[in-house]
């Protein structure tokens, strides 16, 4: 090893789903079938290209207005980022920063374990039950901040808010951070319990249910101080985080209440209709409310099937890790996306081999 090389600092990085540059059935990486907003496709066309010679706003202004607006909560409640990995990577930087171990499920968003990794946090993680449940008594015990995904990723399951709210209870000495990536699709966010824990900060996305994955934009919401405490390290970081056209589209993006309403009802109504046909064809699988399954079927095993799909241009996602490896996570596409994949698994299952 050369001298440089001992002051290097390794982390084992988070693997992201494939994006195939070929025509596919993308159902691997929890992206929203559907285009954005309308008004994001106009404000592309109009938008003043001679704004690009200009910094953005550092403060994100006109975003943090209308996502404030949204939520109805004050513009000093908003915090935005390049993407919830953005947000959460700068929580973990802000507010993980004692010598107890952060607590988050062993299986869960695996980033998690690379921010702590990256950022030399402790951290310990709570196994979750039989079934993949939280178990809230798990985070009873002293540490030195808590994260966890609701719903959970990859398994898909939602807590109830009563859940929630029980683990923030009992650690209100540390930072609770509740990551609601997929909160649209699924029931009661912990946004309600702001104003009554001031140690929680809830995190949101635009790349799922606000169809701009590609844009990059990801949001916390918490009180005042704890916002004031993301800024100034972000300032620290760097100040022009989010670019101008991810700012323009992004107030788009959530001016129009009804479209996203009508988004998340088109995805709900086929990942139900999916969940179906997956029982017809024998799969097992949580009660998903998520835009996405995580399954298993006990007669075949999961990275066979895994293969199968992807040699007929049929991407999913397969970990093969610990407790998880009979598992696929199965992305809720357009109805015609997951027809195809249906029929794919018939052909698959009649014959024991994919079809033509």
């Amino acid at each position: 090893m050369k001298e440089f090389e001992k002051n290097i600092r390794r982390v084992k990085p988070y693997v992201p789903g494939e994006q195939p540059q070929n025509k596919a059935v993308k159902l691997n990486t929890n992206e929203n079938p559907y285009p954005p907003a309308p008004g994001v496709r106009t404000a592309l066309k109009s938008m003043d290209t001679d704004r690009l010679r200009l910094y953005p706003d550092p403060a994100a202004g006109p975003l943090v207005e209308e996502l404030a607006r949204f939520y109805h909560v004050g513009t000093d409640q908003v915090f935005v980022g390049v993407g919830s990995d953005d947000v959460l990577s700068m929580c973990f930087l802000t507010f993980f920063n004692s010598k107890k171990p952060v607590f988050f499920p062993d299986i869960t968003y695996s980033f998690y374990k690379v921010w702590a990794e990256l950022y030399r946090i402790p951290y310990e993680c709570q196994r979750v039950d039989e079934n993949f449940r939280l178990v809230k008594e798990d985070y009873y015990r002293e540490n030195g901040g808590v994260i966890f995904p609701n719903p959970n990723a990859p398994t898909a399951l939602y807590e109830e808010l009563n859940v929630v709210e029980d683990i923030i209870a009992h650690n209100q000495d540390v930072i609770v951070i509740v990551d609601e990536a997929y909160i649209d699709f699924a029931g009661r966010s912990a946004l309600e319990l702001i104003d009554k824990y001031d140690n929680l900060i809830v995190v949101q996305t635009f790349s799922k249910a606000r169809s701009m994955a590609g844009m990059r934009i990801g949001y916390a919401i918490s009180n005042p101080g704890l916002i004031r405490y993301l800024n100034d390290a972000k300032y620290s970081f760097n100040s022009y985080t989010l670019n101008q056209t991810s700012l323009i589209c992004g107030v788009e993006a959530v001016k129009d209440k009804e479209y996203f309403e009508e988004g998340l009802r088109k995805i709900i109504n086929t990942r139900e209709w999916a969940k179906g046909e997956l029982g017809k064809l024998g799969f097992r699988f949580t009660d998903s409310r998520a835009n996405f399954i995580f399954a298993t079927h006990p007669d075949y095993d999961a990275k066979d099937l895994f293969e199968a799909m992807k040699a007929k241009g049929i991407y999913v996602r397969y970990w093969g890790s610990e407790r998880i490896e009979q598992y696929m996570r199965i992305t809720v596409g357009t109805r015609e996306e997951m027809e195809i994949l249906f029929t794919f698994l018939r052909e698959y299952m009649n014959k024991g081999e994919p079809y033509d």
